[in-house]
């Protein structure tokens, strides 16, 4: 088996666009040979805990308005070329993800993470939800067979806080500066959402390398 590391943060569209398509190439080969790990990076670090209201972030991060309109309406577009129905006006508050890349990281304790990763999304770009919420958190846990009330007494403390900005820095000092990435057997970076071909065309090179060895 080959480690497929995902760098990313469930606040960021282009991760979920990223996962459906590498998806898209998975369930094309179902015998792949990846073992996939989702890892923290955080778009906003400086972001308060409480976050904040969705439409000043936009507006501030892209130069008003107009910008930011246009920026998403070309991730709505792409979005809806994979299926995704993202429901970008029912999101009110941008948050914080430490807590959500905590809860990733105990997942994958018990193996989970993939699924967790997908319900953040849902939670997020489909629901509205505030997944810097620790009730939100422990509800999302509770859905994929996490126990809601460790989960919420993890989160009243700073367990792992520290941990996700050291792996945060980490990604950054190698050289990661957007997600997703995608880090293939620990020594290939594939930057971006990429096209389920791209990632089809990965798995027959993989392949055709294990082969030739």
């Amino acid at each position: 088996m080959i480690k497929l590391d995902v760098i990313s943060d469930p606040i960021c569209p282009w991760c979920l666009i990223g996962k459906t398509r590498l998806e898209k190439a998975l369930a094309q080969e179902p015998d792949h040979p990846f073992v996939i790990e989702w890892h923290p990076f955080q778009l906003n670090p400086d972001m308060p805990a409480a976050g904040m209201d969705r439409r000043e972030y936009l507006e501030t991060k892209f130069g008003g308005k107009d910008n930011a309109v246009r920026v998403y309406g070309d991730i709505e577009r792409h979005a809806r070329e994979e299926g995704l129905e993202i429901d970008f006006a029912a999101i009110k508050r941008t948050p914080n993800t430490i807590d959500a890349h905590r809860l990733i990281h105990w997942a994958g304790i018990e193996q989970k993470q993939n699924d967790v990763v997908d319900a953040l999304f849902t939670a997020y770009f489909m629901e509205g939800r505030d997944i810097g919420s620790a009730d939100v958190l422990a509800d999302i846990a509770d859905g994929v067979g996490m126990d809601a009330a460790v989960v919420r007494k993890l989160l009243s403390t700073d367990t792992d806080v520290e941990d996700m900005r050291k792996r945060d820095t980490h990604s950054r000092e190698m050289g990661v500066n957007s997600v997703p990435t995608f880090i293939v057997a620990n020594q290939h970076a594939v930057p971006g959402a990429q096209p389920a071909e791209l990632w089809l065309k990965v798995i027959a090179d993989l392949r055709a390398q294990n082969a030739a060895e």
